[in-house]
């Protein structure tokens, strides 16, 4: 049977609706499969580009393109910040960079507060647009929140200015798509900021420690005192030149091995340093001994302390010694010479002793000659006689006595300056500890007072100067401040200035603008 001309009009309707269906479905389809294209264009352009800027420009741009519109915009909200601002705009929003909004104010402060698109037909009339006249001229307009799961980042948009511009779901779907790719971008280029940040910082320590490693380098090899550094093991892993020179060994003979160059009898020591060094402790000045690859023996002062490894544990100790075999011998020397001079000094006072003894017998037998002068008046003149004879041996004798006295004065203080002086002067040139200068200023104040009896000159003048006296302008004379002499004889200072006035009075200097120690000096010429 065949249709009726409705039939076939309704069949033909019928079809002509499904060609339109299909034809909208392909339009669709071949639609999505430009987005799809666009976006798989957009993700392989991004690999190579680092720069936030670039990639943020580049998504934009293709998404405008592929939705048809010139106008789009980016707000970045940075870590901390209460205010959103636009970074990146095109078309119109070109010159609306910069703008901040604040949650829920405009466009991107709504798509803030609610973390989901927002699409809008009419700018204009919208509850919650911004009362900007500037912006007046937008018609439609979509954003899209660049949100994680940790945080929000951001709004891209896109906007038409014309009235018959729409944006479709699709447009929202696709636009979503390319706000995925922005995170991706944004996220990118925080791993690439913090990697070359990462990078620079790895780059200024090498640089610090290649420079630090440089300045320990140039100090050790500069350094007048031998230098040594030890493995863990005991193992030498380094000398400086100043060592090869002072010992005698060279680097090619003992880096890798062990030095033996410790004596036999300053073993037990070494080993009681080394524990307290391995038990954190650190070694100051330590006094030994060490040989040179000749044979010889060097006294030295030796510091060491450990230093750690990567991991923070002990990895070895370096070892600075210092030669002070001049210095020690120099003490030995002075040692000698002052024990000798006590030996000297004293026989002469045993001497003198002696002398004195004989001298008080001589009084005395005068004195009982006197004695017998007055019970015998008949004897007086012979006794007289001999008593003159016997007055002027005495006489003879004490001048005698004196010149000896002068003599042992002229040695002793001859043989302190030029034996011992010389050498105190240079033991207080060396590098002394506090103690070792206190032994020195002791030794030189003992001195003084061991030569202070034989200075006899000044005592010799008819000043009348008392023993205290004298002893105050002997050190002055010696060119000793105040101070300094309070300090030697154990006196205040203004107990010195006493002496001191009285001393000039005694010379007859007071109120005369002469120097002491200038004047007193005058005597021994």
């Amino acid at each position: 049977m065949q249709p009726t001309h409705e039939e076939l009009k309704e069949q033909l309707a019928a079809l002509s609706k499904e060609s339109s269906k299909l034809k909208q479905q392909e339009q669709a389809v071949q639609r999505r499969n430009e987005y799809l294209t666009a976006l798989h264009e957009t993700s392989l352009g991004l690999i190579d580009k680092l720069d936030k800027k670039e990639l943020l420009e580049t998504i934009l741009e293709r998404a405008a393109s592929l939705i048809g519109t010139a106008h789009g915009y980016i707000y970045l909200l940075e870590p901390g910040d209460t205010l959103m601002q636009m970074k990146y705009g095109m078309g119109f929003f070109a010159g609306q960079l910069g703008r901040h909004v604040a949650r829920g104010q405009g466009m991107g402060g709504l798509v803030w507060e609610r973390g989901q698109p927002v699409l809008v037909d009419d700018y204009r009339t919208w509850e919650h647009r911004l009362l900007d006249k500037s912006l007046d001229g937008l018609h439609s307009i979509v954003g899209i929140p660049m949100q994680s799961e940790q945080k929000f980042m951001g709004v891209i948009g896109l906007a038409h200015v014309q009235m018959e511009g729409r944006f479709t779901t699709e447009d929202v779907a696709m636009l979503e798509r390319f706000a995925a790719l922005a995170l991706i971008a944004l996220e990118k280029a925080r791993l690439y900021t913090e990697l070359r940040r990462e990078l620079a910082g790895h780059r200024r320590t090498s640089m610090s420690l290649k420079e630090s490693e440089k300045r320990h380098a140039r100090l050790l090899e500069s350094s007048p005192d031998p230098i040594v550094v030890y493995s863990i093991e005991g193992e030498a892993t380094y000398v400086n030149p100043a060592f090869e020179q002072t010992l005698g060994w060279s680097r090619a003979e003992i880096l890798g091995g062990k030095i033996d160059f410790v004596p036999q009898e300053n073993w037990p020591e070494t080993r009681d340093a080394i524990r307290q060094m391995l038990s954190g402790k650190k070694i100051q000045l330590f006094e030994t001994r060490r040989l040179t690859k000749d044979g010889r023996v060097l006294d030295v002062q030796l510091s060491s302390t450990l230093f750690e490894g990567h991991d923070g544990k002990p990895a070895g100790n370096i070892v600075i010694l210092r030669d002070i075999t001049a210095r020690k011998r120099a003490e030995r020397e002075l040692q000698r010479y002052h024990e000798k001079l006590e030996k000297r000094v004293k026989a002469r006072t045993e001497a003198l002793e002696k002398s004195n003894q004989r001298l008080e017998q001589e009084i005395l037998e005068k004195q009982r000659a006197e004695e017998a002068q007055r019970h015998s008046r008949a004897q007086l003149a012979a006794q007289s006689k001999h008593l003159e004879e016997v007055n002027t041996a005495l006489k003879v004798l004490l001048k005698q006595r004196e010149s000896d006295k002068s003599e042992l004065a002229e040695n002793v203080l001859h043989n302190v300056r030029e034996l011992v002086m010389p050498y105190l002067d240079r033991i207080k040139k060396q590098r002394l500890k506090t103690d070792q200068t206190t032994l020195v200023q002791i030794l030189e104040t003992n001195l003084n007072n061991i030569v202070s009896p034989f200075i006899s000159k000044l005592s010799s003048k008819n000043f009348r100067l008392t023993p205290m006296e004298i002893k105050v302008a002997n050190l002055i004379r010696a060119g000793k401040t105040s101070r300094e002499i309070a300090d030697l004889l154990f006196l205040s200072k203004n107990t010195v200035l006493f002496h001191r006035a009285n001393i000039r009075r005694k010379l007859g200097l007071k109120n005369a603008k002469v120097n002491l120690s200038t004047h007193l000096l005058s005597f021994d010429e």
